[in-house]
Formats: structure tokens, C-alpha cells, sequence
């Protein structure tokens, strides 16, 4: 029997309306058997999270203070859910709450109150499916060092599952060695469903969200930019360590150890095909030449100038021992002959500015170092760069198009991108400039 196993996020599940639509499309293909469920969305622009309100609601219980509203305001976004959809499961939610709230004031730690939004509309959900529920925290096991222990994970989803036909199972937590709860990190639920994916050797691991897929670019900074078809892993964690935030980089492992293709999907409009990721892909797949944009702002460039720097043995070395030494990682490193530049976040570096110049000078002794400073970096992502003559001279003519100053220039030798750095305050309107000539004009 085919096996897809689909997580739905926050905004597919935010209230009974939307718990319609999920159930529609599970129904519609016999082959999505297990359901991982994120805790409820925004129903509405200016609406809060469920994880926000638990945040708020056991930071209030931890410092003694009355959480009885914030609580209540809790109880009321799932009773609501139940109530429109019918369901008869009002005194199992009593009973959860009564004991989440108790929790709440023996203080049972954050991640445990964080848990309960994703945990709470499992139960829901399963009991809308008619599905099976497991509690997370039974088959997902992080170590004492806090790290998911996947092999043992996998294994115990795996006989979790086998005698079940359908299941419903949280995302976002799971437990430590001392039954604790554990999370991930915020979109964790994405992790979760990757778990259950690798575990199963599902066919397709369906990601139901609030878009139809990847796109070319951030729609904050390009109206409704054009939507990818395929993208590979490569492709993507690139574009994800470059601030594209559309699938939990974490979430790429298992699957992509496993041989499953991610297919994106629009809980809104399921009659969309979203963007696949896969493994591999042919260039023609793409009617564009990149596959994607993204970046960030807030980066640093130090730049170490000194005569015959490319002979004098260990250089390079001592340069990036004063960054290690203060705990600052580097995220580039340009260089030519003569010069040598470390891009760094900001706020990391300039907290110990002072002290990693000093050791540059004692132990490099360079002729000159400068710091340029409000430097945003900007990824062009795409397989079908490397084929393609002429792209970096058409990246760099849409920013000096639009007036854009280019201050650093980095490709990566697999050739799947190039990276550039300009100001901050020119990094949206380096954006629409590489979108427009690789996308709007091809179109």
C-alpha cells in the first residue's frame, strides 16, 4: 500500500474551518496515512499563536502570577474548535487542562508548556479523523545532551506504527531519558513529520502550509513572486541558511537520507501542485535559470590587507583563531592575494570588536584592517547556473541597473550559487533587481 505521511502547520489547523479542509484532504487520497499536527495558527492577522499564548500563560504561572485569564482565553480556542466541528470530547479536554494546569504551578519547565498546543490538537484531530493517537513523547527520545537520537527514534515510530492502519502524531516535542518533555525549535513540527516519514519509508512526505510551495523569492519584497516546481535538497538548504523560511532546514535529514521527496502543498488551495524537493532534478524542470533568492541583513566584513600575505605559512590560520578564540564563527571568506575578508553577524562581533582586532594585529601584524560595517548578504540559488553562460555578468548588471553598490562577491565552487554583499538599506531593491531579470523577463 502507498504511503504519504502529511504534517499539517498552524494555520492549516487554526480553527474548525480550517480542520474541514485538512480533513478533506485526507480523505481525498487513501494513501495519507499518518497526520502530524503543528498547535493552532493565527486565525487572523493580529491573533495570537496556541504557542505564544502557553509561552506567556507558564511564564505568568512561574513568577507567581494570576495566569487564570490567559489560561481560560487557552481553553476557550480548542473548546471552540470541538464545538464548531461536534465533537463529543469536551470532558477529555477538561480533564488535559486540568492537568496541564497543575503542571503549570509545579512548574513542569517551557518546553513542556509549549508542547501542550501541538499535543492537545493531536487529540482533536485524531478524534475528528477517527485516526489513532500516540503522545509524541512516547517515540520521539532525545539524549541528556538534548540531541535527537533519530536512529532510536525511528525505531520505535516504526512499531509504533506497523499494526496501525492511520495515526495521528504531534509534532514539535518528544520526551528526554528522564520522561521530560523536550521540543525542537520553532517549526519543529516539520522535524517531527520527517521522523515519521524516514521511519515508515513513506513514498512522498506531504507539507501542508499557507502558500502553494517554494517561491522565487520573499513576497514581502516582490509581490506575488513566481512559485517553484522542483527544487533539490542542495537548493534548498542554501536558500534556508540565506533566511528563506519555508521548510525547517533540520527537517531535510531524514528524509533525504531515506530517498523521500518533500512535496510543499497550500492547505487553502489543495488543487495546487506545490514544489516538490527531491533529490535530483534535470535543469529543464525550471524555466528559469535560478531557482531561488534569498538573504539576510546584518553582517560585518573585516578585511586584513598585508604585502605577501598569500606566502607567510599559518596566516590565514592566526586570522581565524582571533574570531574561534571569542566564540564568533565566520559565515564567508572572500580573499584575494594580498587581502583576506571575515563576514560575520554584527551583533556577535561587535560585542567583542575591541579585543579580536587586538589579537588580529599581535599575532598577523597587518598592514591595514578595515571593518565595513551594514552589510547585507543576497544568495541567487539555482542548478541551472553552471550550464548557463553569462549569469554572474547578468546578477551583477540588474544591481548596477538599479544603482546598487556591490560590496563582496563570493561563489561557491559546486557552482550552485553566488553570493554578494551591499548595504542593508539596498538589499530589497537588489531583490527585485535579480528577480526582474532572471523571472519578470522571462515571463
Amino acid at each position: 500500500m502507498s504511503t504519504k505521511v502529511v504534517k499539517f502547520g498552524g494555520s492549516s489547523l487554526a480553527d474548525a474551518g480550517q480542520f474541514v479542509k485538512v480533513g478533506n484532504i485526507i480523505k481525498a487520497d487513501g494513501a495519507r496515512r499518518y497526520v502530524v499536527p503543528s498547535a493552532p495558527g493565527k486565525r487572523y492577522p493580529k491573533d495570537t499563536k496556541v504557542t505564544d499564548m502557553l509561552y506567556a500563560c507558564y511564564d505568568a504561572a512561574a513568577r507567581g502570577a494570576d495566569f487564570t485569564e490567559m489560561f481560560e482565553a487557552i481553553v476557550k480556542r480548542y473548546m471552540d474548535i470541538i464545538h464548531d466541528l461536534g465533537l463529543k470530547i469536551e470532558d477529555r479536554l477538561v480533564r488535559e487542562f486540568s492537568t496541564i494546569r497543575m503542571s503549570f504551578l509545579a512548574r513542569a519547565g517551557r518546553d513542556y508548556a509549549a508542547s501542550r498546543g501541538e499535543y492537545l490538537n493531536g487529540i482533536v484531530l485524531a478524534e475528528y479523523l477517527g485516526f489513532a493517537f500516540i503522545d509524541a513523547a512516547e517515540v520521539i527520545f532525545f539524549g541528556e545532551d538534548g540531541k535527537l537520537k533519530l536512529k532510536e527514534t525511528c525505531h520505535a515510530v516504526k512499531e509504533r506504527l506497523s499494526g496501525l492502519e492511520h495515526a495521528v502524531i504531534p509534532g514539535f516535542y518528544g520526551s528526554m531519558p528522564n520522561d521530560t518533555v523536550k521540543t525542537f525549535s520553532r517549526g519543529g513540527s516539520d522535524i517531527t513529520g520527517a521522523i515519521v516519514a524516514a521511519a515508515v519509508s513513506a513514498d512522498v512526505y506531504e507539507n501542508w502550509t499557507d502558500i502553494s510551495g517554494y517561491l522565487v523569492c520573499d513576497p514581502r519584497i516582490v509581490p506575488d513572486p513566481e512559485p517553484v516546481k522542483v527544487i533539490t535538497y542542495r537548493e534548498l538548504r542554501e536558500l534556508a541558511y540565506m533566511g528563506a523560511q519555508v521548510f525547517h532546514e533540520d527537517a531535510i535529514f531524514p528524509v533525504r537520507q531515506a530517498g523521500i521527496p518533500i512535496n510543499i502543498r497550500n492547505t487553502n488551495r489543495p488543487e495546487d501542485d506545490g514544489t516538490m524537493i527531491v533529490e535530483e532534478a534535470p535543469d529543464s524542470v525550471s524555466p528559469y535559470v535560478i531557482t531561488g533568492i534569498a538573504g539576510k541583513k546584518g553582517f560585518v566584513t573585516v578585511t586584513i590587507e598585508k604585502d605577501m600575505m598569500n606566502s607567510e605559512l599559518g596566516f590565514g590560520r592566526r586570522v581565524l583563531e582571533a574570531f574561534e578564540n571569542y566564540g564568533i564563527s565566520f559565515e564567508h571568506m572572500p580573499s584575494g592575494i594580498d587581502t583576506m575578508s571575515i563576514i560575520v553577524h554584527k551583533d556577535e562581533f561587535e560585542a567583542r570588536e575591541k579585543e579580536i582586532i587586538r589579537q588580529i594585529e599581535t599575532s598577523c601584524k597587518p598592514d591595514r584592517v578595515y571593518i565595513d560595517r551594514n552589510i547585507a548578504l543576497l544568495a541567487v540559488v539555482g542548478r541551472g547556473m553552471k550550464s548557463q553562460r553569462g549569469t554572474a555578468a547578468r546578477i551583477f548588471a540588474a544591481l548596477a541597473h538599479a544603482k546598487v553598490n556591490v560590496k563582496m562577491i563570493d561563489q561557491g565552487s559546486s557552482e550552485l550559487n553566488v553570493i554578494v554583499g551591499v548595504e542593508d538599506e539596498d538589499f530589497e531593491t537588489s531583490v527585485k533587481a535579480v528577480y526582474d531579470i532572471f523571472v519578470t523577463q522571462k515571463l
